[in-house]
């Protein structure tokens, strides 16, 4: 897991900005939401971090998700029943979701900007934003079937 060190030193300068103290436990959980690719829950988190800091609660990860969505550094995925993922707000990027196991992977399109032009031109909508997923089974998933 490589950590882009700007990407973290951007996101502390944004917690600066706004008056949020950065305490060692929302640095290494922005850290871990940085380098984790896989959209973890609260709960994954707290158990990756329990070790570093044994008197971290899921809840103080909850809250500290909570502080980093309020100020637009991290997203929050809720897809049906299943508990929220966190994803650190990068550029645009969309999810495919395997509807076996639940895996969120990104990938990168960026000619979808455009629906939101068209969508306004055609409603007269101000578009603030899109969201969309792709579901699917996953090549693991995909494997288990085949057997």
């Amino acid at each position: 897991m490589t950590v882009s060190h700007d990407q973290l030193k951007e996101a502390l300068d944004t917690l600066k900005e706004t008056g949020v103290r950065i305490t060692p436990q929302r640095h290494a959980i922005l850290e871990y939401l940085i380098s984790s690719m896989s959209h973890p829950t609260a709960d994954d988190i707290y158990k990756a971090l329990e070790g570093k800091f044994p008197n971290m609660s899921v809840a103080t990860v909850y809250n500290n998700l909570r502080v980093f969505r309020e100020v637009g550094l991290v997203k929050e995925l809720t897809y049906g029943d299943s508990s929220s993922r966190f994803d650190f707000v990068t550029t645009d990027h969309y999810h495919v979701i395997c509807e076996s196991c639940g895996k969120i992977v990104d990938f990168h399109y960026p000619g979808l900007d455009e629906v939101e032009h068209l969508a306004s031109h055609v409603t007269g909508f101000k578009v603030g934003a899109h969201r969309m997923e792709i579901y699917g089974t996953c090549p693991d998933c995909s494997k288990k079937e085949a057997h």
